[in-house]
């Protein structure tokens, strides 16, 4: 390769391409390889892809799927299952049946599920009713009726549709520690568009009354996990109340539940500002609530443990899961007094608590005022059906954890770290493909495409480029991902394109170098010479 008028290297080590990205057909990368024979996939006898060989599409049909992938990334059609528990169950005895509290929910949400059928796909005249069901039930059970829970959807407010899995119990005939929760959604008409499992969720007797120690974690509460806080009087399960927001304002809701973020805040900030703090929540810590969908909080309060409905004032100990507490706000007068968050029916309001008579230690609360605190979590999965010419269900949807560039000589490659991956899946920088390896059914390794795959004007671009980071089925459907892959130019001065007026003095001219920088959310990692 001639390294005349090479303009780029990858991040890590130099790696000269040639000026004319023209000298080469079709979108470069740092592997192409000329003789397209060598680009097919090995196979195994049974046909499937090895694991640690490249793949990539055969020109025909991967031109159709380009244009396909554009589409989808500009009309946005992802269609998105959520699914929302609690990281705790406590186990029925005999007879009795403890309902999963709070109830596993299934939100789904994207603009997808409001896409209408395709021609040959279009409901029959006069057919009513959702567009999907859902069933909810435990990994490892029979599956029957009575085990496992339809789910009818409603569509909410912020036009998603939401289901609630409110009767779902673990018998004390089921020995585990552990378990899953397994949902299965299936289309009007009767096709099936996959199963989904939940993150694990540990199982347990019931609240541990010890004084909790920091050497046994599992049920310890740190600061910056997701909690729920839901309030039941006189022990009865009609009566349960959780603390959720709607349309702005927090509300105990009697259907509906919210994770919040629970943080520790710093008691030595001004009015006003509380940065986080690492660490497990203890009692008598300042807190602060935030809801994990809407981003409004709660004002900063001090949590207390709750015995006897008296909020105890000088318990300092870890808290656990399953916990009665209070939250008491700040800055009220010395003793047992204070006022504690509260709930009035389905508001939320302040509660003015009374100092016990016999112990100074102690503020007498009333019912309403006491919440039952438990951690929560929830798993995402996104996927678009509008390129796949298949039947087949959607599951498993591939989730993205990490990445990881390497590079070094000719070659660049990026190591996608997740779950469900497997050797039927190719990534996409965009709308331009990378030639993928599969490893193992948590790893995926790429090569960089070379920013010239991304227009013929690659080399007199002055802004970045970024690109979302996706997933692409054997048969064409499509997972988003919460990653992109960013492409930020160095200049140096020398001669413009041809007919380009001369640049300023101070100006930058040629691109010099790439940067890569990947961005999740607002997470930042920038990997450069």
């Amino acid at each position: 390769m001639d390294p005349v008028g090479a303009v780029w290297s990858p991040g890590l080590a130099g790696c000269l391409l040639p000026a004319d990205p023209s000298a080469h057909p079709g979108p470069l990368t740092h592997l192409s390889l000329p003789d397209s024979s060598e680009a097919r996939p090995q196979s195994g006898a049974d046909g499937r892809s090895l694991p640690d060989s490249w793949t990539r599409s055969s020109p025909e049909p991967a031109a159709v799927l380009r244009e396909g992938v554009r589409q989808c990334l500009q009309q946005q059609c992802e269609q998105t299952v959520r699914i929302l528990h609690a990281k705790v169950a406590q186990k029925s005895y005999g007879n009795e049946k403890r309902f999963f509290c709070p109830p596993p929910c299934v939100y789904l949400a994207g603009p997808g599920w409001r896409v209408k059928p395709v021609q040959g796909q279009a409901h029959q005249a006069g057919e009513t009713g959702p567009i999907v069901c859902g069933y909810m039930g435990l990994d490892g059970a029979s599956g029957s009726a009575a085990e496992t829970q339809k789910l009818n959807f409603e569509e909410q407010p912020d036009s998603r549709e939401f289901g609630c899995a409110k009767t779902l119990y673990i018998s004390d005939a089921d020995k585990r520690k552990h378990f899953r929760l397994v949902l299965r959604l299936v289309l009007r008409g009767g096709r099936e568009l996959g199963t989904f499992h939940s993150r694990l969720i540990k199982v347990i007797s019931k609240p541990s009354q010890k004084k909790q120690s920091l050497k046994n974690t599992d049920l310890c509460i740190s600061s910056g996990s997701k909690v729920s806080l839901f309030n039941r009087l006189r022990s009865q399960t009609v009566s349960t109340r959780y603390l959720s927001v709607e349309n702005g304002d927090f509300v105990a809701s009697a259907r509906q539940w919210a994770a919040f973020t629970l943080h520790l805040a710093d008691e030595h900030c001004s009015q006003g500002d509380f940065p986080p703090r690492e660490g497990y929540v203890h009692y008598g810590s300042l807190v602060q609530l935030i809801c994990t969908v809407t981003g409004i909080t709660l004002p900063p309060m001090i949590i207390r443990k709750v015995a006897k409905q008296c909020a105890l004032l000088d318990v300092d100990e870890p808290i656990s899961q399953l916990h009665k507490c209070a939250f008491q706000f700040p800055g009220g007068p010395p003793g047992g007094g204070g006022t504690y968050l509260c709930l009035a029916t389905e508001k939320v309001v302040q509660f003015q608590a009374s100092p016990c008579p016999k112990e100074a230690n102690k503020a007498v609360l009333n019912d309403s005022s006491c919440w039952t605190i438990i951690g929560t979590e929830s798993v995402e999965f996104s996927f678009s059906t509008s390129l796949a010419c298949t039947r087949e269900p959607v599951t498993p949807v591939p989730l993205i954890s990490t990445l990881e560039l390497s590079g070094g000589g000719d070659v660049a490659t990026l190591e996608l770290h997740g779950e469900n991956l497997h050797a039927g899946l190719k990534v996409w920088f965009g709308e331009v493909e990378a030639e993928t390896m599969y490893r193992s059914p948590r790893s995926l390794v790429c090569v960089v495409p070379d920013i010239a795959a991304f227009g013929s004007d690659w080399r007199w671009l002055r802004t970045p480029i970024t690109v979302p980071v996706s997933l692409v089925r054997a048969d064409g459907l499509f997972y988003p991902s919460a990653f992109s892959f960013t492409y930020t130019p160095e200049y140096s001065v020398r001669s413009g394109p041809p007919g380009a007026s001369a640049p300023a003095a101070d100006a930058d001219a040629l691109l010099e170098s790439i940067h890569h920088e990947f961005t999740r959310t607002n997470f930042h990692l920038f990997i450069q010479t």
